[in-house]
C-alpha cells in the first residue's frame, strides 16, 4: 500500500485526484504501477485501477493476470470492479471507501458477486486513514488556492448603499411613479462569497469522490462560474 500512496502522490503533482495502483505477483514484487490521469490525459476511463491493470497486462505478455494481486488508495468504481473481474485477478486490496461511488461494498459489491467469476479475495481498510488523508489534503490545496483569487461577497453598484455603509438609504415613494427610488434586490449583483466549495468540503467521507466532480452546491446557494468562483 505504501507503494500504492507513492503514485497517488505522483498524481496530485501533476494535479489528478491523487489515486495510486500497484500489481503484485504471488512473491509480493511490484510488477506494474498505475495513478489517476484522467485530468493528465484527459481520459475519463484512466483510472488507477486500470493504469496498473493495462501495465501488468504487458508485462506478463497476456490480459489473464492469474495469481497477481493489485493494491489501490480507493475503493474500485463499478468501471474498475469489472475490471478487476475481467482481467482475472486473485486479489483485491483497497484502502478507503468511497461511500459515495464504491462497487466494492459500499454502494455496490461487484467484484464479490458470485454471478461473476472468478471471485477474488477482497481485503479493504488497508491505511484507510492515510489513503483518505492524501484526498482530503488535495482537496483543502485546492480551496486554500481558490480563497486566495476570489474575493469576499461584493456589491457592485455603491448606490444601493448607504454612505456610512451600515446599510441601504431609504428613498421616499413618488405619487404616480411606483417604481421610481423603489430599490430592489435587482440593483445588486451578488458574487459568491469565497467560492465553492465551502470550507467544509470535502466534510464526511461521503462526499469525496475519486475525481468526479465536487458536489454540487446546495439548491439555496448562489451560482459560480467554475471551480474557484473566478470568471473565466
Amino acid at each position: 500500500m505504501r507503494e500504492a500512496l507513492a503514485e497517488a502522490e505522483a498524481a496530485a503533482a501533476a494535479g489528478d485526484v491523487p489515486v495510486g495502483a500497484v500489481v503484485l505477483d504471488a512473491d509480493g514484487n511490484v510488477i506494474a504501477r498505475g495513478r489517476n490521469r484522467r485530468e493528465a490525459a484527459g481520459d475519463p476511463t484512466a483510472h488507477a485501477e486500470l493504469d496498473a491493470i493495462r501495465a501488468a497486462a504487458a508485462a506478463v505478455g497476456g490480459w489473464r493476470l492469474d495469481g497477481l494481486t493489485l493494491v489501490v488508495t480507493l475503493e474500485p468504481c463499478t468501471m474498475c470492479a469489472g475490471a478487476v473481474t475481467a482481467a482475472r485477478l486473485d486479489r483485491l486490496v483497497f484502502g478507503a471507501a468511497d461511500p459515495r461511488g464504491g462497487a466494492v461494498g459500499s454502494l455496490w459489491d461487484v467484484v464479490r458477486d458470485q454471478r461473476l467469476v472468478p471471485v477474488p479475495e477482497v481485503i479493504g481498510g488497508v491505511l484507510a486513514d492515510e489513503c483518505l488523508n492524501v484526498i482530503l489534503g488535495f482537496f483543502a490545496e485546492r480551496r486554500l488556492a481558490a480563497s486566495r483569487c476570489c474575493g469576499q461577497s461584493q456589491v457592485s453598484s455603491a448606490a444601493v448603499e448607504s454612505p456610512s455603509g451600515r446599510g441601504r438609504t431609504p428613498r421616499k415613494r413618488v405619487r404616480g411613479q411606483p417604481l421610481r427610488g423603489f430599490k430592489s434586490h435587482l440593483h445588486r449583483s451578488w458574487l459568491p462569497p469565497v467560492c465553492w466549495p465551502p470550507a467544509s468540503f470535502p466534510g464526511p467521507l461521503a462526499d469525496i469522490s475519486r475525481g468526479d466532480d465536487p458536489p454540487d452546491p446546495p439548491v439555496s446557494a448562489a451560482p459560480t462560474r467554475g471551480w474557484c468562483g473566478c470568471a473565466d
